[in-house]
């Protein structure tokens, strides 16, 4: 199964992004937030946005993963970054392009939200999806 990406003339069009997702499918995944720490509650990049959007990216990609999906079934994620500014915007933009060992996250539809804190003062990033799959 294929989901169809569509950027209808007249919107923003940005790699690794994509207006509209139709899917069709027999499941749907909830994926809870996920943030730059392993299972031992170990934080990867303290202070580094680039980095834990990096392992944030890879948490997705195997929590879709153990329910028999794959990321380029996700067709929605909210990603909420800590003090969003433009620097961090482009941080995160760089993330998805390397963030499955080199290669990019596939492009689905997104919001970026700025938020004050997350659950931990050391957390800088947090991404919920949407998986739909046979």
């Amino acid at each position: 199964m294929q989901h169809q990406h569509v950027n209808p003339a007249g919107l923003l069009k940005l790699d690794g992004f994509t207006q509209v997702v139709v899917a069709s499918g027999k499941r749907t995944a909830y994926i809870a937030g996920q943030v730059a720490v392993d299972e031992h509650m170990n934080l990867t990049g303290k202070g580094d946005y680039f980095e834990q959007s990096v392992s944030a990216l890879r948490n997705l990609a195997t929590a879709v993963k153990a329910v028999g999906g794959t990321p380029e079934q996700i067709v929605t994620s909210t990603v909420y970054l800590k003090e969003l500014t433009l620097e961090v915007t482009g941080l995160f933009t760089r993330a998805l392009a390397v963030a499955l060992d080199g290669a990019a996250f596939p492009a689905h539809a997104f919001s970026l939200i700025g938020v004050h804190s997350l659950a931990s003062p050391d957390l800088l990033v947090e991404i919920s999806a949407v998986a739909v799959f046979d």
